[in-house]
């Protein structure tokens, strides 16, 4: 919902003060589409995978498992960082650099919002399952090694 809402705001405010003609062009609306089209490919590479192993989806329900595969190997937060990347993309696609605010906004939202939270849920829940994989996996991307 606040991704929606951010989405949202960035439209009506385009509206309002629309982006600078420089920013205007093919590569960067190519680049725009190719970060939403990533942006949605991790959502549904996240959905998919949580369904794979029947975890829950909804974030405002309790964690039924801990999926630490696929997707879920790079990225403890793969759809609100899909989503991020969706909206900073949408500034370029469609010439709006109001999307970049309000990804930063929503992203920091759901940092506090929500991530923060369910690390919390996790961490009681799933004790030191959790505590491993939040070693090695970082919460919006990347592998940690020992190494």
């Amino acid at each position: 919902m606040i991704f929606i809402a951010a989405a949202l705001a960035a439209f009506g405010l385009h509206r309002v003060a629309p982006a600078p003609d420089w920013l205007d062009g093919n590569i960067a609306e190519g680049i725009g589409w190719a970060m939403m089209a990533l942006g949605l490919g991790l959502d549904v590479a996240a959905v998919l995978t949580l369904r794979m192993h029947e975890a829950n989806i909804l974030p405002n329900r309790p964690a039924s498992r801990l999926v630490t595969t696929g997707i879920y190997a790079w990225s403890r937060n793969p759809i609100y960082l899909g989503n991020g990347i969706m909206l900073a993309g949408a500034a370029l696609a469609f010439c709006n650099l109001w999307f970049l605010l309000a990804s930063a906004i929503a992203s920091f939202a759901v940092l506090r919002l929500a991530v923060l939270r369910e690390e919390r849920h996790l961490a009681a829940r799933f004790g030191a399952a959790w505590e491993d994989y939040r070693s090695r996996t970082g919460r919006w991307f990347g592998q940690r090694s020992d190494d």
